[in-house]
């Protein structure tokens, strides 16, 4: 009983002391609160104040700026309305000085008005008086204003006629004079910078041997190795009595090179027989067909000349084994290209064309089997490779063949004739060179009024000694152009030639 006791007691005094315990936090969890809100306010209060000083700084900021702007436009209207005022008072100023010149322009119109009248009064008088001094002047002459005005035509037409036919003289003389001494500068100019090998070519080739009895070997059993050699090559073989020497002979320096070239193998392999030589002969040709485009390539690599056809490069390469009236034909179209391009730089023109046409003037000699000029060959070749109209006029024109449409296809022509003409570069035969002379003085001969021609230096000049009593100085200077445009016409010549008329009249009287 004592126990339950204590225990209720126990329990009551746990249930009191926890009562009491909640009481004093209760009431210390208040105040805290109290404190909390106190300090949550005090801090709501600081951060209001803060953002009304925040606005306020901002909202003069905004004002300051507002009031700056405001102050540049306020400045810059002031600006554009002074300067309306002065474009006002300039326009003002333009309109009182256009009035002022419409003004004086009406009174010099008032004024021209006024002398037009008086002019036109004068003319009518001057008319008047015109036409009564013209019937004046026939009634005194008797002729008509028809028939003094053709007296009077007639008249000027002879002084007039006589006067341009000496005025032309003179013209023709100044020209040619000023004409030939330009075009000898420029050419003098041009042969001078332009030096190039010249190389003649010959229709016999040696061939040199060790000893004598390779020339029994070449010759074979009965002659079969010659044979075989002669007939693939196209080249006549000759073994004399030469020592150590066999010729070739040929007027065609390809297949001489041919046979050259495939007698060296044959020599230095040591079997020669018919089939050996058959073999080792086309394997040379087929290395010269290789050879010529490498020729044909470094030749326009050398002259720096580009974008050419392939076909046109194998065809340069074998002008090497061409020959023009002796002169190898590819040294003289490498030279006739140099002169071209040298010539037409001096004459301010296009001096790559002027290589090109000179490098392919000659092209058409190549073609074999062919009936037409080598000109017309050589233009078309050039046409059908897509190249340059300036280019194929040239090729065609440079014998005067067809017309010459391009400046640069006289400096081709000419530029081929100082090639050719140069001293030495062409073995000419001696009884072609006579005939071109003979045939030179007797054209001057069937002109009415010559007495003797006399071709001389080389044929470069033609004198003609006329008879003084047959012809005058005009029909003299006339005699001597036909002559020019004649020999151009029905003559071959390398270069120019000099025509020169003579007329003389002597006078003889003896003092006795």
């Amino acid at each position: 009983m004592s126990i339950l006791v204590v225990i209720v007691v126990a329990i009551a005094s746990v249930s009191i002391g926890g009562g009491i315990v909640y009481l004093i936090i209760q009431k210390a969890t208040s105040q805290k609160r109290s404190e909390i809100l106190k300090a949550a306010e005090e801090e709501a209060e600081r951060m209001k104040k803060e953002r009304i000083l925040q606005a306020k700084e901002k909202l003069l900021q905004m004002k300051n700026e507002y009031e700056k702007n405001f102050s540049e436009k306020n400045k810059a209207i002031s600006a554009a309305e002074n300067r309306l005022k002065q474009k006002e008072m300039s326009h003002s100023q333009r309109q009182e000085a256009l009035q002022r010149k419409q003004n004086e322009v009406n009174q010099q119109q008032q004024t021209l008005t006024v002398q037009l009248e008086s002019i036109k009064k004068k003319q009518a008088e001057m008319d008047k008086m015109h036409k009564q001094v013209q019937t004046n002047l026939e009634n005194i002459s008797g002729f008509s204003v028809a028939e003094a005005k053709k007296v009077l035509i007639e008249s000027l037409k002879e002084e007039a006629q006589s006067d341009a036919v000496s005025l032309v003289k003179d013209i023709v003389d100044e020209a040619k004079l000023s004409a030939n001494l330009e075009a000898k500068k420029i050419l003098i100019k041009t042969i001078q910078r332009t030096a190039v090998e010249q190389t003649h070519e010959n229709s016999v080739s040696v061939f040199n041997i060790e000893n004598e009895e390779v020339k029994g070997r070449i010759i074979g059993r009965e002659g079969r190795n010659i044979r075989t050699l002669e007939s693939m090559t196209g080249v006549d073989i000759i073994i004399d009595d030469s020592p150590d020497a066999i010729l070739l002979s040929s007027f065609d320096p390809m297949r001489r090179e041919l046979a050259r070239l495939s007698l060296s193998k044959l020599v230095t392999d040591g079997r020669i027989h018919p089939a050996r030589i058959e073999e080792i002969v086309a394997k040379t040709r087929r290395q010269m067909e290789q050879e010529m485009i490498e020729i044909g390539k470094r030749t326009t690599i050398d002259l720096g000349i580009h974008n050419i056809h392939h076909e046109l490069i194998r065809l340069i390469g074998k002008m090497k084994y061409r020959s023009s009236y002796g002169q190898n034909l590819l040294q003289h179209s490498k030279e006739v290209a140099i002169l071209s391009a040298t010539m037409a730089a001096e004459l301010g023109l296009n001096a790559k064309l002027a290589k090109r046409a000179g490098l392919l003037h000659d092209i058409g000699k190549i073609l074999e089997g062919e009936d037409l000029p080598h000109a017309e060959l050589g233009a078309s070749l050039a046409e059908k490779y897509k190249e340059k109209p300036e280019i194929v006029n040239a090729i065609a024109a440079h014998h005067d063949e067809t017309e010459m449409l391009y400046l640069i296809s006289p400096i081709v022509q000419a530029c081929d004739a100082i090639s050719g003409a140069r001293p030495g570069a062409r073995r000419e035969v001696a009884e072609a060179y006579t005939k071109r002379l003979k045939d030179l003085e007797e054209l001057a001969l069937s002109y009415p009024g010559v007495v003797k021609t006399y071709a001389i230096q080389a044929g470069r000049e033609l004198r003609v000694i006329v008879g003084a009593e047959k012809l005058n100085d005009e029909q003299t200077n006339q005699l001597s152009f036909d002559l020019s445009k004649k020999i151009q016409n029905e003559m071959t010549y390398p270069g120019q030639i000099k025509i020169t008329v003579v007329r003389e009249t002597r006078a003889v009287n003896y003092a006795k």
